[in-house]
């Protein structure tokens, strides 16, 4: 079960600066690729062997400064809500403000790990500041400096002692697991309910499961698989449930604790900044992704001219992974609510596809030959033998190459779109990698 770790405070305390030193490690290794970094408010980390996920919840509130103080409350509400541990960043130069104050005043009241972070100490003379920070309620201030990173292995330590005891799931490891993300309103419930056929929303009240992901065995229709469904799609919170950027917050176990994400999209409302970010978020977990537009009852004009426009808008806010299926249904009235399932049962499958080495290389090097990576100062790269490696998320190949720093990322697209077009990998990332033969 993956932990959740949120960063609150007020702003400029040095939240970003701390979650790029919790998640920069991993950031490198995840690819930097275009269209990645739109989502910097979210990231990886790992310490002591636990992995667990970090948001700051700071970088989603759009022009903060109206209404200020209302933001703040409803940020820290969430991160109540959602997060396993919070970390409480204060500022060592600045003392305790008015806004702390009332942040405190929130997580004194909440049943969560809270680990005050007294930041920007840089050098041990500002230790002697943060004994003020005790006016606040939350015990024992840690002193760290973000920035020169002294202080931030203590923390680790403490946070992951924080953590729940992993539970142990007794999930069939062969059953794909769906999840459905979206924005509120873009009809997560509805499509649940007609998957399931019953308004189950009343029935799985089950007390103390409501923090975890809750997995739905699902056997129907020749179906067979989990819906993941998290504590968000379950009970319509307290915290306004129109608050947008929480709806990204809220689907990040989902997305993380699934291998299928069925991305609802509102058919009458169009794109939005917040799809693109769940969308990132899916793309960030390498997981597979069939999108659909929801509310195909409602538009008036259904040709074949209209449909096109929307996938094309659709795949151009989603490059340069445009290879997914995309369905338009209505969870209303359950047109194509079946298909749904079993194009997501497809990019499942082809998540697993494995292509024997012999006939991956006699596809691909005749066409590297015919079209080589550009050379660069004046050295030819030549590619010599392709693999694909063994027990990997998603399908990853190797390239093995004389010269694989001069390889790049246009090239790289190049051989995943010729692989595309020969095997069938809709609905799944996969992995490119050029190393030294």
């Amino acid at each position: 079960m993956g932990n959740l770790v949120a960063i609150v405070g007020r702003p400029n305390v040095g939240k970003s600066t701390l979650f790029n030193r919790l998640t920069k490690t991993r950031q490198a290794i995840v690819n930097e690729e275009a269209g990645t970094t739109r989502d910097r408010q979210y990231g990886k980390s790992e310490w002591l062997g636990r992995e667990f996920s970090v948001v700051d919840t700071g970088g989603w509130v759009v022009n903060s400064d109206d209404i200020f103080e209302e933001e703040i409350r409803k940020q820290v509400l969430m991160a109540v809500d959602e997060a396993d541990v919070i970390l409480f960043v204060v500022d060592v130069m600045n003392g305790v403000t008015d806004l702390d104050m009332q942040v405190a005043s929130i997580l004194r009241r909440a049943k969560k790990p809270i680990l005050l972070i007294a930041n920007k100490t840089d050098n041990n003379e500002l230790q002697y500041n943060a004994p003020e920070f005790y006016s606040l309620g939350l015990g024992d201030p840690y002193c760290i400096s973000a920035i020169t990173g002294s202080g931030t292995g203590d923390m680790m330590d403490l946070i992951v002692s924080k953590f729940r005891k992993e539970s142990d799931e007794i999930l069939d490891e062969e059953v794909p697991r769906f999840a459905v993300v979206g924005r509120p309103n873009a009809g997560k419930s509805s499509i649940i309910n007609a998957f399931i056929g019953e308004d189950r929303n009343i029935v799985t009240e089950i007390a103390g499961t409501t923090r975890d992901s809750i997995y739905t065995r699902y056997n129907k229709f020749g179906f067979d698989f989990y819906l993941v469904d998290t504590a968000g799609i379950r009970k319509k919170n307290k915290v306004n449930e129109d608050l947008e950027y929480y709806s990204v917050i809220r689907s990040i176990r989902s997305i993380e604790n699934s291998d299928v994400c069925i991305l609802m999209l509102d058919a009458t409302r169009g794109i939005e900044s917040q799809d693109l970010n769940i969308f990132s978020l899916i793309q960030r977990n390498a997981k597979g992704l069939v999108v659909v537009v929801n509310k195909w009852d409602l538009v008036q004009d259904k040709t074949v001219k209209v449909m096109k426009t929307f996938e094309d808008a659709i795949r151009n806010r989603f490059a340069p992974f445009v290879d997914f299926p995309i369905i338009f249904a209505s969870a209303l009235t359950k047109q194509r609510i079946l298909k749904v399932l079993e194009e997501a049962r497809n990019v499942y499958e082809n998540r697993m596809t494995r292509i024997p080495t012999a006939r991956l290389n006699e596809e691909m090097l005749p066409l590297i030959e015919a079209y080589p990576p550009p050379s660069t100062k004046g050295k030819y790269i030549k590619i010599k033998y392709i693999t694909q490696l063994p027990n990997t998320q998603v399908p990853s190949f190797v390239y093995f190459a004389n010269l694989p720093q001069y390889v790049k990322e246009p090239y790289r697209r190049f051989l995943e779109n010729k692989m595309r077009e020969k095997w069938n990998l809709t609905g799944t990332p996969i992995n490119i990698y050029i190393r030294q033969k």
